[in-house]
């Protein structure tokens, strides 16, 4: 009888320490999971966290540029915190060091302008934080690496398909976007770099409508008022503002003035396609969000990385806008 009382006494103190082993098992699996729904891991057992500050998300390529970006950081199992800037310098600046003071692990930044974030921009890489550029770019000296596509390139296609559609003559209208935004700059370079070139082209006006297609309208509307029937063609330095001239062109009946943008927007597709808009200029903005994020990553472990990674644009026709259409 005293040795069954042992045996019991054996077997009840093995079943207690099963018991307590699983209990641990089990929290310590809560705090994984714990990490994963926060952040993700980045695989050393560090989770990460990523800033995204774009500089407004009214447009369609910047949000197709974030949702990209937020399916990628889904995938590699890290987190990502969007602030929208609402195209505003301030606004920027302080939701860049709203990220900061979250101590996340690296920054991606979309900026409004090439130079107002650069002081910001610099103290948050100096106090440890890497600092991303993506799709519009950045002149601060210590940002990290900056993903993008060559703007100036972008400028001189879309006004070399103007100048072939007009025959090199007439007088053309421009809408710019934000200006000291490097998107402006560099596809306002480019654009003057083919009008140069064709001296018997005259820019009746030019004015920046913020990207946006609603004052887009409005300045097309205008300009419709001023110079009427003398508007032989219309560059516009996004699809967005491409569609704002377009849709004041046609309640005029001016359906004849050739419009050309850049991005590659849905709107503007299908623009091409039916023959309202004579071409755009691609822009990937999954591949830019995509590689920005693994870029982001590599930077948050303190990995090496170029300075620049380019993605080129693409000229789209009615030639090949089923091909984008069918993306």
């Amino acid at each position: 009888m005293r040795h069954s009382k042992k045996t019991v006494l054996v077997l009840l103190i093995a079943a207690l320490m099963v018991v307590l082993a699983a209990c641990g098992s089990k929290e310590n699996g809560n705090s994984g999971a714990g990490n994963s729904a926060s952040g993700g891991n980045s695989g050393d057992g560090k989770s990460i966290t990523l800033g995204f500050q774009v500089y407004g998300l009214q447009g369609e390529y910047a949000t197709n540029l974030t949702d990209a970006m937020k399916a990628k950081a889904k995938e590699l199992g890290v987190k990502l915190i969007v602030m929208d800037g609402n195209y505003d310098v301030s606004t920027a600046i302080s939701q860049l060091r709203n990220l900061e003071s979250q101590k996340v692990d690296a920054i991606i930044v979309n900026p409004i302008d090439e130079t107002a974030l650069n002081d910001t921009v610099n103290q948050i890489v100096d106090g440890g934080i890497p600092v991303l550029g993506v799709n519009a770019f950045l002149t601060a000296e210590k940002l990290v690496t900056y993903v993008g596509s060559p703007d100036v390139t972008a400028g001189e296609t879309e006004a070399q398909q103007i100048v072939d559609k007009i025959g090199g003559k007439g007088n053309v209208v421009i809408l710019e976007g934000p200006i000291g935004q490097t998107g402006q700059v560099g596809r306002k370079e480019g654009i003057y770099n083919i009008l140069k070139k064709n001296p018997d082209i005259k820019v009746l006006a030019e004015k920046t409508a913020n990207w946006s297609r609603a004052e887009a309208m409005t300045i097309m509307e205008n300009w419709i008022q001023t110079h009427g029937k003398d508007i032989t063609a219309v560059i516009a330095q996004n699809d967005e503002m491409a569609i704002g001239a377009l849709n004041a062109l046609n309640d005029r009946g001016m359906n004849d003035v050739p419009v050309v943008g850049v991005d590659g927007v849905n709107d503007a597709l299908k623009a091409v396609k039916d023959g309202k808009m004579i071409a755009t200029v691609y822009q990937n903005a999954k591949s830019q969000g995509e590689k920005v994020i693994e870029l982001a990553i590599q930077a948050a472990k303190g990995e090496q990385i170029d300075k620049k990674y380019e993605i080129p644009f693409e000229l789209v026709t009615s030639e090949n806008v089923d091909k984008y259409l069918a993306q």
